[in-house]
């Protein structure tokens, strides 16, 4: 048996900090009059630190009558002192700190690649500071943008943006965002906003970090080729991010042709192709970019995902329709039960059923254009008793290795169509009679026996199901 005694181990090592007793490294930060030295022993730094750990190295340091002499003047005295006692006794106290302080810690956390104090920093932030984080989140992207090991807190505002995208776009700080986030953020699918928008306002944002124009050359009726020019050497790169396609032939006419100069004329001719119909492939192929679906209330999968759910649904490999899903159970919220999905899921309407499931990281699920139960007698097809079979040619089941992985997925199309649905009561849903079902309240088979389905993701593993999810689709 081994036991710990890290309180003890904490106390001792805050002794040493703070009497930095035969300490052998002086670290000066700060900066002008903020500046302060502090004393530290380089075993500890480079056991702590993987910068410190190359730093120190006798690459890097500078020694006076065999002191290290380190410093770091882009952090705040008070800031580096959290840090230096995190490093020594792991203890870190927030509770009075600014909320701007938190995220400078934050910044120099990665920089000194404390990956265990940069995770828990984000986590604080968004839980604990929320409040402040949605109303500066503008300064929190452009603050940690460029920090890959910041990607908690970067995914957390850009879902923010992504819900409610008017905290940003009615503010003037959209107008200060960082091109790389402004970029990221458009690339979205869960971005939930009308495409005109975002048209309207990447203009906005192109004007005003174009030089030449914003305030001191407001007025277009005054551009000239250069200023057409320049605005389209800055927005070059976002051009093919616009959804044209989901932009009504009004506004493409008022504020699309307008800025015509500023459009690569591959991408502008099928734009026009599109909206005046001029070919019968009138489908773009240059920007053939899929509606952006909004906001996915998923525990289970990601909208990249969706996507390809979609393009399953519209039986298309690229350009969909759009599609808005919505949530009507989730097992983890309404009870993973036959008798709950039953309540919850019922009628004859278009359904999607996710299903994660225990001990592997594998996600099963399947659509249905007529539901699961309750569906009613217009497309009963076969009933004997308690067998009635429904009919459909649309419905189809699938797999995915985890949340967002493309790589491994797997789809089968309903073959029987008279088949497509089998509605019995111990059942919650059972696409084919035995292609996909659940069965027993948390179990999930795949085997497919009766080959009403196509055979692509059959198994003869019963899964237990950790969390399921019920969506009405509904095309906008």
């Amino acid at each position: 048996m081994t036991s710990s005694f890290y309180l003890n181990l904490s106390k001792d090592l805050s002794l040493i900090l703070d009497d930095a007793d035969e300490y052998n490294v002086i670290i000066k930060v700060g900066e002008n009059e903020n500046t302060k030295e502090f004393r530290a022993h380089s075993v500890i730094l480079r056991a702590r630190s993987p910068y410190f750990k190359g730093a120190l190295s006798s690459y890097w340091v500078t020694k006076k009558d065999d002191m290290i002499m380190f410093n770091k003047p882009n952090i705040k005295p008070d800031i580096f002192n959290m840090i230096l006692r995190y490093i020594y006794t792991g203890e870190l106290n927030l509770t009075e700190q600014l909320s701007e302080d938190i995220l400078r810690l934050l910044i120099a956390s990665d920089e000194l690649l404390l990956e265990e104090l940069v995770k828990f920093l984000q986590e604080y932030l968004i839980e604990q500071r929320k409040n402040w984080v949605h109303e500066n989140f503008v300064f929190v992207l452009n603050t940690v943008c460029s920090l890959t090991s910041c990607k908690i807190l970067q995914d957390h505002c850009f879902e923010t943006i992504c819900f409610d995208p008017e905290l940003l776009l009615a503010s003037d700080s959209f107008l200060k965002l960082d091109k790389d986030i402004l970029y990221d953020l458009l690339e979205r699918d869960d971005l939930l906003i009308q495409e005109i928008v975002v048209w309207d306002h990447l203009i906005k944002w192109g004007i005003e970090q174009t030089p030449g124009l914003g305030s001191l050359n407001c007025d277009r009726n005054k551009w000239n080729n250069e200023d057409y020019g320049a605005l389209k050497e800055t927005l070059n790169e976002f051009i093919p991010l616009i959804r044209f396609t989901e932009i009504s032939l009004d506004d493409f006419n008022y504020k699309i042709k307008t800025y015509k100069d500023i459009i690569p004329n591959q991408i502008y001719e099928e734009i026009e192709r599109f909206y005046y119909k001029i070919t019968k492939d009138t489908l773009p192929t240059i920007f053939n970019i899929s509606p952006r679906i909004g906001k996915l209330d998923s525990k289970i999968i990601k909208p990249k995902l969706a996507k390809i759910i979609i393009n399953w649904i519209d039986k298309k490999d690229s350009f969909t329709l759009r599609y808005k899903f919505n949530l009507i159970y989730r097992g983890s919220i309404d009870g993973i039960s036959t008798e709950s999905f039953k309540n919850k899921c019922k009628g004859q309407v278009e359904s999607l059923v996710l299903v994660k499931v225990k001990q592997i990281n594998k996600i099963f699920g399947g659509y249905s254009s007529i539901g699961f139960n309750s569906i009613g007698d217009s497309l009963l097809r076969v009933y004997n008793g308690n067998l009635r079979f429904y009919h459909s040619s649309d419905n189809f089941v699938f797999s995915f290795e985890n949340d967002e992985d493309t790589q491994d997925m797997k789809i089968s199309r309903v073959k029987n169509h008279n088949k497509a649905i089998y509605d019995y009561h111990t059942t919650g849903f059972d696409f084919g009679f035995n292609s996909l079902f659940m069965y027993h309240d948390q179990c999930l088979y795949a085997n497919n026996d009766d080959f009403n389905y196509e055979s692509n993701i059959n198994t003869n593993v019963i899964h237990d199901i950790e969390e399921i999810e019920t969506f009405i689709v509904t095309k906008q």
